[in-house]
């Protein structure tokens, strides 16, 4: 436990840290918004800049793809509409329980408005305790547990898609829906993955894309308190001291920090922001991710959205973008969810809810397994000692 006698005496320390980061940040916010004035003033030459130079930048930079200061006020959400969210949790394996597995599960939410329709708040388990369930990802030198989140995020969207297909099969009429994940669409994570296992992950979340592309459900990453930084990288073109920004032949691959960086570490939502009224967004943005490239025509965009609490990042794929109703449908339904959850979306909250183990349920998935562990006619079931020893204290 915590000794907050001697805990106290480094919270004074913790205070003037961060009056005086605070300080500095103001600062970067100042020099922030007259590069975003600039920027916008030399947009055209930014532009050719970045079509020449992008493949030599050591850094993600998003393309714009409207004006860097641009503001567009969102249009009221329709009465009639339903809101779609899945979220995903697990029960990771270990070697000192009865039996060695692990456990997904998916939290579905389906909520309609102006429908006099029943919400759907449920969840869906999935135990995962064959040989290849559990040691498949060792060829490509992947924990278990790690590929466990893997298969968490094939999960979310595999229900997310299968939700959309039963609302459009449902209804009698097409009527204004969403689909909201909490978090990027972009996984960053699968980049690094050898491709055999990248393909056992990557298609089929972009088959459950399709399903909610060919139901005309738009799709819309939530990523509230963003730390992205892609805009801002873009405003780094202004100062590059070099005629040419060609990172690879001036800067090198080191880790020191480079003379353009001097916005760091400040984030898009700070700066994009500072332009926006409560009810508007921002101009839209193409993200540059390298994993983008095995996304196909679910390339993502971006833009910055002030919900009134926060500024929030929120994504989406191509096809959405370049359909004008889907895109106004996406983002008016989005901060109507806001709204109405005070701050963060009702049915991204309500996901979570469904979807959460808590420890009385972990308890109980054991208890269950050992019954029908011993029903099955095992004998010698019981956890390590190790594990025993730390669900007491003689203390």
């Amino acid at each position: 436990m915590l000794d907050f006698n001697k805990l106290a005496r480094q919270m004074e320390g913790i205070g003037r840290h961060l009056q005086a980061e605070a300080n500095a940040t103001q600062k970067r916010l100042d020099r922030a918004r007259e590069t975003l004035q600039t920027a916008t003033r030399q947009f055209e030459e930014l532009l050719e800049e970045y079509e020449q130079w992008s493949p030599h930048f050591a850094f993600n930079a998003a393309f714009p793809m409207e004006a860097l200061d641009r503001a567009i006020a969102i249009k009221p959400a329709t009465k009639v509409h339903t809101i779609l969210s899945t979220d995903g949790s697990q029960m990771a394996p270990s070697h000192h329980e009865i039996a060695y597995c692990y456990l997904i599960n998916t939290g579905r939410v389906m909520l309609h408005y102006g429908q006099n329709v029943a919400p759907l708040l449920d969840s869906l388990p999935e135990a995962f305790y064959r040989q290849d369930d559990l040691y498949l990802s060792r060829q490509w030198g992947i924990r278990t547990d790690e590929w466990m989140g893997y298969r968490r995020t094939v999960s979310e969207a595999v229900v997310l898609g299968e939700l959309g297909e039963s609302l459009r099969a449902q209804e009698e009429r097409e009527l204004p829906a969403l689909a909201m994940v909490d978090g990027s669409l972009i996984y960053w994570h699968l980049e690094a993955l050898p491709t055999g296992a990248r393909d056992r992950i990557l298609p089929e979340i972009l088959q459950a894309w399709d399903a909610l592309r060919s139901c005309r459900i738009p799709l819309v990453g939530y990523l509230s308190s963003s730390r992205s930084g892609e805009a801002l990288n873009f405003l780094r073109l202004l100062h590059c001291p070099h005629a040419e920004p060609n990172c690879s032949a001036h800067c090198g691959q080191g880790t020191e920090r480079t003379p353009c960086e001097v916005l760091h570490p400040l984030r898009d939502a700070s700066v994009l922001g500072s332009v926006l009224q409560p009810g508007e967004r921002s101009g839209l943005w193409r993200s540059s991710a390298r994993i983008l490239e095995q996304y196909g025509e679910h390339a993502v965009y971006f833009c910055y959205l002030h919900v009134g609490e926060e500024v929030a990042r929120v994504e989406f794929p191509q096809w959405v973008v370049e359909d004008e109703e889907l895109l106004d449908r996406a983002l008016s339904l989005t901060l109507a969810q806001v709204k109405k959850g005070y701050g963060y979306p009702v049915a991204l909250a309500e996901a979570h809810n469904q979807a959460v183990v808590r420890g009385g349920d972990r308890h109980r998935f054991y208890a269950l397994l050992e019954h029908q562990m011993i029903k099955a006619g095992l004998k010698n079931i019981g956890t390590s000692y190790k594990e025993a020893r730390k669900r007491g204290s003689i203390a």
